[in-house]
């Protein structure tokens, strides 16, 4: 149950910094996707980045709903999603901590900029702590 706990609350977290970044917010922006030559390698806009807060607000809720915490309101998902679910979730986690073998991930070739220090010390590992604990919760 703890993974789950875990899972749900660094999910949540990061779905409400993407709300945040949708609606104006600039905290943490600038670190938030890997630079190329001073630039930005990808620039999301508002409606992208609100698409990308909802997928991470429901993949946080789907661990509720793996141990059973969203029973009580009758939300109906099939049984092959419960059971694949954390599978799916596991490889999709561990293959952004691996990364592309370029700008993001633990085996990235270009460092120096503030994105890849972060990436290298806080982005991989949570993404591989969010791997192990899919990996946990696929009984």
């Amino acid at each position: 149950m703890i993974p789950a706990i875990l899972n749900f609350t660094l999910l949540l977290i990061i779905s409400l910094i993407h709300v945040y970044w949708a609606a104006g917010g600039r905290w943490g922006l600038a670190e938030s996707v890997p630079k190329l030559n001073g630039a930005k390698a990808i620039k999301p806009g508002r409606f992208t980045t609100l698409v990308v807060a909802l997928i991470f607000g429901f993949m946080a809720f789907f661990y509720l709903y793996k141990i059973g915490w969203l029973t009580p309101l009758n939300i109906i998902v099939p049984d092959w999603l419960t059971r694949s679910g954390p599978w799916f979730l596991a490889g999709i986690f561990l293959l952004r901590a691996i990364g592309d073998f370029r700008y993001v991930g633990l085996f990235k070739r270009v460092r120096g900029s503030r994105f890849s220090q972060l990436d290298t010390n806080f982005y991989s590992p949570l993404c591989l702590l969010l791997s192990v604990n899919s990996f946990l919760l696929t009984y």
